[in-house]
């Protein structure tokens, strides 16, 4: 499987393979790729052999993601291709009144609008599947369609900004 990794501020492409609880990767930062084997212990904890070097890692989870602690030092990592979904909660400050996300954790099954699609406040705009119960969220306000955010079959959880909605102006004249 191959994942794209934000590792504090820079990406890494990580390739892991294997089975029986052994483990192998690759991981590619930068210009430079480490090849890493590795086995799952309890408590959090991953023995590993990188570039033939035995280290210990311990892995926490975060509200963020999950903190890697490694020779004294603490790592944020998240997934990279996830982030650009990711904003504050309803009500933050960079959440907008327009912004649709699932209320729970599912998959699109569904797209039924355009962006520049104009909506009207309560239209359906995506279905999400969740528990084998389809769940449509709908337009907020009347407005454009600014963003969609994501596709088809793509797995969403609360706080993932799925479309934009742009209100539109009213004219007072």
């Amino acid at each position: 499987m191959k994942y794209r990794l934000k590792i504090s501020e820079e990406t890494a492409e990580l390739d892991v393979s294997g089975s029986a609880g052994r483990q192998n990767a690759e991981f590619t930062i930068g210009e430079k790729t480490y090849s890493v084997r590795y086995r799952a212990i309890p408590d959090h904890c991953l023995h590993m052999v990188v570039d033939g070097k035995r280290v210990s890692v311990f892995v926490a989870d975060g509200g963020q993601g999950k903190y890697v602690f490694l020779n004294g030092k603490s790592f944020l990592v998240r997934d990279a291709d996830r982030l650009p979904l990711r904003r504050a909660r309803r009500g933050g400050p960079d959440q907008t009144p327009g912004d649709v996300t699932p209320p729970m954790p599912s998959v699109v099954v569904r797209i039924m609008v355009e962006e520049g699609d104009l909506v009207k406040k309560g239209q359906g705009l995506i279905v999400v599947t969740a528990m084998k119960m389809e769940t449509t969220l709908v337009a907020p306000s009347d407005g454009r369609v600014k963003k969609i955010n994501t596709s088809i079959e793509a797995k969403v959880a609360p706080g993932d900004i799925l479309v934009e909605v742009e209100e539109e102006e009213q004219e007072n004249e």
